[in-house]
């Protein structure tokens, strides 16, 4: 077997590659502005859910 494409064919970009490094800078940006939820938080909130003790999420996770 041979690995050579034939002529003519082009490998396509996945579509989850192609705003990898937008997405990236983003996340890199949020966490440099300090713009995260620690998993303990999150984690707390879940755990939360559907129990007596269920609070709405927090609107500062939205921002």
């Amino acid at each position: 077997m041979s690995d050579e494409k034939s002529p003519g064919f082009e490998e396509a970009p996945a579509a989850f590659d192609a705003d990898y490094d937008e997405r990236s800078a983003a996340a890199d940006a949020d966490v440099a502005a300090d713009r995260v939820v620690t998993h303990s938080e999150v984690r707390k909130w879940l755990l939360a859910v559907g129990t007596q003790d269920e609070f709405p999420m927090p609107e500062s996770w939205l921002k």
